[in-house]
């Protein structure tokens, strides 16, 4: 229950955040925002307000900001179509019937001549049996009633494609941005609460009946060296511990001014992936402050977006696979070992995710974030959008292809719970 608590908790919290940024630049250049979905399928729970739908879906596989204009709209009223018109006090139309107009008694009925929606907001057409052409102005905020379901009428300012290519390129950036803003206060919580890594070969607090403990070390020792190796950094002690798994070897270290050794018998860790390693049950020292936990947060957020930024390299070169990738049941399973931890590993992993999926919305894929702000910058250099049906056939593919790469990754996660 705890690891399926914590996965909820950390799906919600990666997806609200970069949806959030999504939307909020959204609102702020005056976009009309019809949807902001967390999770995919079906609605869960929903509710609106100021405009907006908010929803809750079934599959945790993402979410969505659905703004007016990025799809085609829904309803298209046609010449020669019979609509119902309810009216405001200032006789501006506020609803459009398009069907089922028997229940809306106090509809005005008419044959539609023209509709402009989207600059004119005018209708024009006649009553039926009657000659003379009538022309109505629509309310900006006025929406459409079918099946009894109204929506909101999206004139062209209130669009995707009406607004300035910076307002587009910042409303897109957005939701990545806030990826890393959440990794960034992560870090920033914990370096308040538990301290900030002192890079010196300092060591912190012993897992108890650790290697480390039963060797007789303690915590505030400063190792010297390992194995003969001089280490200076708590980085350099890691790397040499980690390469010797399942071995007895000497730490030089000083404590009180007096130097000392110690034969420490390593255990093997041996991950899914890589190279077994060493490991003798010691933590990274810690050292309050009030200022280095901003600069251990940029620096930790930095680091692991370098990290990341490697392995996408890799799996450019071939180096890592498909194989190699984790979907919603790896991350889960990985959850699972993170939680059974401490709260002081799951905030980390929380902000590695949050990189990884800002870092993974910005590449150059169609559908993704990156796709579509390459296509903002090759509007920028040509001076003129792309033909908007062949722009959506491109993120068509894009997105029907990730789907793809989800499913293939998903039933490798589940094959290697199995093996």
């Amino acid at each position: 229950m705890a690891t399926i608590l914590a996965f909820i908790f950390m799906f919600g919290l990666l997806v609200f955040v970069h949806e959030w940024g999504h939307l909020i630049f959204a609102k702020r250049a005056g976009m009309l925002v019809r949807e902001f979905a967390i999770g995919m399928g079906p609605k869960i729970h929903f509710f609106e307000r100021n405009e907006t739908l908010y929803t809750i879906r079934l599959l945790p596989i993402g979410g969505y900001v659905r703004v007016a204009g990025e799809d085609p709209e829904i309803i298209d009223i046609k010449p020669g179509h019979h609509i119902g018109l309810e009216f405001n006090e200032a006789g501006q139309v506020i609803r459009l019937i398009v069907n089922n107009k028997s229940k809306h008694p106090n509809a005005k009925v008419i044959e539609v001549e023209h509709v402009d929606l989207d600059h004119a907001l005018k209708v024009e057409g006649y009553e039926i049996d009657e000659d003379d052409k009538l022309t109505f102005d629509v309310h900006p905020k006025a929406k459409f009633v079918m099946d009894e379901k109204e929506t909101q009428i999206a004139p062209y300012d209130r669009q995707f494609a009406s607004k300035t290519i910076p307002q587009r390129a910042m409303q897109l950036f957005a939701g990545p941005m806030m990826n890393f803003v959440l990794a960034m206060v992560l870090f920033l919580i914990l370096g308040f609460i538990q301290g900030v890594p002192v890079e010196e070969s300092q060591l912190g607090m012993l897992e108890e009946n650790g290697p480390a403990a039963k060797a007789g070390l303690l915590e505030g020792d400063t190792v010297i060296s390992v194995a003969g190796q001089p280490v200076d950094t708590w980085m350099e002690f890691v790397g040499e511990i980690q390469k010797y798994p399942d071995e007895s070897i000497e730490l030089v270290y000083k404590r009180d001014g007096q130097t000392a050794s110690t034969n420490v018998q390593t255990r093997r860790v041996e991950p899914e992936q890589g190279e077994d390693y060493g490991q003798i049950g010691v933590f990274a020292p810690k050292e309050k402050s009030l200022v280095k936990p901003f600069t251990y947060s940029v620096e930790q957020t930095y680091e692991f977006s370098k990290l990341i930024l490697i392995s996408v390299g890799k799996l450019v070169t071939g180096e890592f696979t498909i194989n190699e990738l984790s979907g919603p049941v790896g991350i889960y399973n990985a959850t699972s070992t993170v939680v059974e931890t401490s709260w002081q590993t799951y905030l980390p992993w929380i902000a590695l995710l949050s990189i990884n999926l800002g870092i993974l919305n910005l590449l150059p894929i169609p559908a993704l974030d990156g796709g579509r702000l390459l296509f903002i910058g090759i509007e920028a250099v040509r001076g003129k959008p792309m033909d908007p049906q062949k722009e959506g056939l491109v993120h068509f593919i894009g997105f029907a292809l990730l789907m793809l790469l989800m499913i293939v990754v998903t039933w490798n996660d589940i094959q290697r719970l199995f093996l």
